[in-house]
């Protein structure tokens, strides 16, 4: 594996990378796919341990393990995303994300590669349905393989149990004026979340899919205020992105924003899984002006509020 700064460097160039796995053949269709995980969610790869069964568990944990004396969910991933695969798993891989630490079975694990998000695609939708929402992006390697790319967003959603609960959002409070934004996420599941907080919060808004998709509607965006003889400061009041995105991610996003005048004075917030100090670290060197790691509405309708409401005074870093 490559050392920390130098995955930093990629982050920051729109380049990444991804580690490698299959979860067996599958008797189903006959085919061994091959999946992905960006390496920033990786803690680490191990053998299989001892596993406990527990019970009550949501649909795809098959139980717990201890590492290093605490005890972590495990997800059979073959099982959750409904493969019928007879090789028994072989590695644990060890993720953090969403400030949840979690370990996903899988057969075995192929390497890492690096690649550039300019060359990670949206999936077709066929896949899309095939997959069950699970794949948020595609890559072809070099040797015409298909790689898809988990939303881990959704496993973590829908493993832990939290898909319809929307007791987190009750104590949202609704502005009382009005706003205008845009976020933009490749998660389906984030995606649902921020549009659940902001619909809380009485704030109107525009979302975009991924990183490009987000640039296009921003053009759209200034030439609308434009037109109304504005800036567009004063018709735009925030930029929520994800970090993640197939095509353009949020780092390079983020500093297209910031060296692009007809932006200037529309704060761009940060909002992603990856909340290691290192990503923080990368989205302060890009210009961004808050980092806040998903997924909490409490915590995320704060920071929208800090930078909307009407004052002079921006909220401070914590």
């Amino acid at each position: 594996m490559q050392t920390v700064d130098e995955r930093t460097q990629l982050a920051g160039a729109n380049r990444l990378e991804i580690l490698l796995f299959s979860l067996g053949l599958d008797t189903n269709t006959g085919r061994e796919e091959v999946f992905g995980l960006n390496v920033f969610k990786i803690r680490e790869v191990i053998q299989v341990p001892e596993i406990t069964s527990a019970p009550d568990m949501p649909a795809g944990v098959i139980g717990m393990v201890s590492l290093r004396g605490t005890m972590l969910p495990v997800i059979d991933l073959a099982q959750f995303t409904g493969m019928n695969v007879n090789e028994p798993p072989d590695k644990l891989v060890i993720t953090e994300f969403n400030k949840h630490t979690t370990g996903m079975l899988v057969r075995s694990v192929e390497q890492i590669i690096r690649m550039e998000w300019n060359d990670i695609q949206v999936p077709p939708p066929m896949m899309t349905n095939q997959m069950g929402g699970l794949v948020t992006a595609v890559t072809e390697l070099s040797d015409k393989r298909i790689v898809m790319i988990l939303d881990v967003e959704k496993i973590l959603s829908e493993t832990s149990g939290t898909t319809d609960d929307d007791s987190a959002f009750e104590t949202i409070e609704k502005t009382d004026f009005e706003s205008f934004m845009l976020f933009a996420d490749d998660s389906v599941v984030a995606r649902k979340q921020i549009e659940k907080t902001l619909v809380k919060m009485g704030i109107n808004y525009v979302s975009a899919k991924n990183g490009n998709d987000a640039w296009e509607k921003l053009q759209e965006i200034a030439v609308r205020a434009e037109s109304m003889g504005i800036p567009t400061k004063d018709y735009l009041k925030l930029i929520l992105t994800d970090v993640e995105m197939p095509g353009m991610d949020g780092y390079v996003l983020t500093k297209k924003i910031k060296a692009d005048e007809r932006f200037n004075g529309i704060p761009v917030l940060m909002h992603s899984s990856l909340s290691a100090d290192t990503n923080m670290a990368i989205g302060k060197q890009v210009g961004a002006d808050h980092y806040l790691p998903k997924f909490d509405p409490v915590e995320l309708s704060k920071a929208v509020l800090g930078y909307i409401t009407p004052r002079t005074d921006k909220i401070s870093e914590e």
